[in-house]
């Protein structure tokens, strides 16, 4: 474990943070190599597939550099972004991978100190955490296809680019919503949308019953049927046969739930 070498990738907005890890090569202040950039005008441009589809690839740790909240010179842009990662948090739980591996950090352009300081701390995070078990782990890349599918769902995308709006202005009948419910509702359609996409992978190549689909879920048979039944709603899942009186599932579809 001592000659691990974390492969993490960096997102970092061009006006702050990138602008931050340059003051730091400038001044010579010392941190780990570890870290590749990939440099954005916005933050918010790293959404949650993109960020899954890095773990999926193999990567140890995903860190994403934005400017300070008030600062973003789109006005709202790191609002949006700390949304995203939110979402992302969630959905690498629920597919089984430390969220601990997925940072946020605000770095303004004079903060090359402060650059050097969060990717020294990131990286040692990582290296505590050890090298990702994505490639070993033929369930949790399933998983992850999963939480991938569940990304680019309309509803969670919806609720996830619209929340900004709804708590600040409300909907379009001028109802606030408040924080808590816009953050109960968003944490409900990510779970249903990967337990679907779940399904649908574990489904694929061989057909499966509720009772074994809720086992594999981490959930519970009436929940499952109810997710069962509305992709069957969509004509992506098809009862393939009967064992005894047990339905057994097979998916018809690819993609999401």
């Amino acid at each position: 474990m001592s000659e691990f070498e974390p492969k993490i990738i960096g997102f970092l907005c061009n006006w702050c943070s990138y602008a931050g890890a340059d003051l730091a090569g400038v001044s010579r202040f010392q941190y780990p190599s570890n870290l590749r950039v990939i440099r954005l005008l916005c933050s918010t441009r790293v959404t949650p597939q993109i960020i899954l589809e890095v773990f999926r690839s193999g990567a140890d740790g995903v860190m994403v550099g934005g400017c300070h909240i008030g600062d973003c010179h789109y006005i709202s842009g790191n609002y949006y972004t700390e949304k995203r990662l939110k979402a992302a948090w969630k959905l690498l739980e629920l597919a089984g991978l430390d969220p601990k591996r997925l940072g946020l950090y605000w770095v303004s352009a004079s903060e090359g100190e402060r650059f050097a300081s969060v990717v020294s701390d990131f990286t040692n995070t990582i290296e505590e955490l050890g090298p990702s078990p994505v490639k070993e782990d033929e369930d949790l890349q399933r998983r992850l296809d999963a939480a991938i599918a569940a990304s680019q769902e309309y509803r969670s995308r919806l609720l996830n680019g619209k929340e900004y709006d709804l708590v600040t202005k409300g909907n379009v009948y001028g109802e606030m919503i408040g924080q808590e419910r816009i953050d109960e509702l968003s944490e409900k359609a990510f779970k249903e949308d990967f337990q679907r996409s779940l399904i649908l992978q574990l489904t694929k190549d061989q057909a499966l019953s509720v009772k074994e689909l809720a086992e594999m879920i981490d959930s519970d048979p009436k929940n499952t049927l109810e997710q069962i039944t509305v992709l069957r709603g969509k004509n992506m899942i098809t009862m393939d046969s009967i064992e005894g009186i047990t339905p057994r599932y097979k998916s018809i579809a690819t993609g999401g739930a």
